[in-house]
């Protein structure tokens, strides 16, 4: 067993230098596979596949309830403090609404007709964020050979780059409301009649991406009638949301509140993205082991993983070991194989203590692998 496997992996005492790094980055790549721990992900968990039609229904139809009452409350009152509040409930209810994008990317839809539509309709095109640009863009990030190469949209070496990144990552995100409403009512129309700005709409501008040198294919059959109904729908609803607000129908102050929740919520995801993984590969194909050691579970006692982390991802490690088991399962499957896994399996080396430690983990990474040396 690699001596990875053995090792702790150094969590949130600070204690990281840029040399050890350097260290982790290369003894990942030699990580094997950890062929107990996976059969016992395998034995433990058959039956965990299946998705609950009424604890996804009404978990997403609450969710986006409380977000948009809280908006409708932010907006109308006059107020600031009730505002204020209003602006918080709306942004964790639309936040954990949004999260179900996860669960259509992985979802049998067989299994729980009509969701996707639903989600679209309440969330997706409201929010700018229709499904289609995550599902066949979020699954080539559990493709075995493509995570954390070049040819995973949804990675990046954050640990082994500059420390501006990290503050730059946040801000691209802060601007995301402003970026998609001019995507769809001005790029999209357009490319319908140009097309090789079309072909830069599709490559560039049709995925929630980090990777700025990922580029998306054109869809096919199902997945490309998918695509122009609801990037159809987007446009339409970004072109009326700004007609209407140039036209007086919308109230300008009622515009910018819904751009500044939107936006809050790009940003809390963002910030959640940021310690989904220890971002630690170099660019190299990894085992599944190690890419699951290069993720992060925040399991429970802890409460506020629940907020920053929901709709399953406070356990993302395990999803990345289990891609297809539904978000309410998730948690049964950690107490099994944490009751079952011996204590030197790569298991419980995945799992941290929360946010805050994570992000000064990757901030302190990111400074002393940058360090002049003396």
């Amino acid at each position: 067993m690699s001596e990875m496997l053995l090792t702790p992996h150094t969590h949130t005492d600070g204690a990281i230098l840029g040399g050890d790094l350097v260290d982790r980055a290369a003894r990942l790549k030699q990580v094997p596979d950890d062929k107990a721990m996976l059969r016992a992900v395998a034995e433990l968990t058959r039956d965990l596949a299946a998705p609950n039609p009424r604890i996804f229904w009404s978990d997403f139809l609450l969710s986006a309830l409380v977000g948009y009452a809280g908006l409708a409350v932010a907006i109308m009152s006059g107020t600031l403090w009730v505002q204020c509040v209003a602006a918080l409930v709306s942004i964790l209810g639309l936040y954990r609404a949004g999260g179900f994008i996860h669960e259509v990317t992985h979802v049998k839809h067989s299994a729980l007709p009509g969701f996707r539509f639903g989600f679209n309709a309440v969330i997706g095109v409201p929010l700018l964020v229709p499904s289609y640009m995550y599902e066949g863009i979020h699954n080539l990030h559990h493709a075995r050979t493509r995570y954390g190469t070049d040819q995973d949209p949804e990675y990046l070496p954050l640990a082994l780059m500059k420390p501006w990144t990290l503050p730059l990552f946040i801000f691209a995100s802060l601007l995301a409301p402003f970026a998609l409403l001019f995507r769809n009512a001005v790029l999209a129309p357009l490319s319908l009649f140009i097309p090789a700005l079309r072909q830069i709409v599709v490559e560039r501008y049709s995925g929630l991406a980090i990777n700025p040198a990922f580029r998306r294919r054109p869809a096919e059959g199902d997945a490309h009638r998918n695509w122009i109904v609801q990037e159809t729908a987007a446009s339409i609803w970004s072109i009326a949301l700004l007609t209407g607000v140039f036209t007086g129908f919308i109230q300008l102050q009622s515009f910018l509140i819904f751009l500044a929740i939107v936006a809050s919520v790009a940003v809390l995801n963002q910030v959640r993205t940021l310690v989904a993984h220890l971002w630690e590969n170099d660019g190299e194909p990894l085992s599944v082991t190690a890419q699951f050691l290069d993720s992060v579970n925040v399991p429970p006692p802890g409460l506020l993983a629940e907020i920053w982390a929901p709709v399953g991802l406070r356990y993302h490690a395990l999803h990345h070991l289990l891609p297809s088991v539904p978000y309410h399962a998730l948690g049964t499957a950690h107490k099994r194989l944490t009751a079952q896994l011996a204590p030197d399996s790569a298991y419980h080396r995945a799992n941290y203590d929360g946010l805050a430690g994570l992000v000064y983990r990757l901030a302190r990474s990111t400074r002393l692998q940058h360090q002049p040396v003396k």
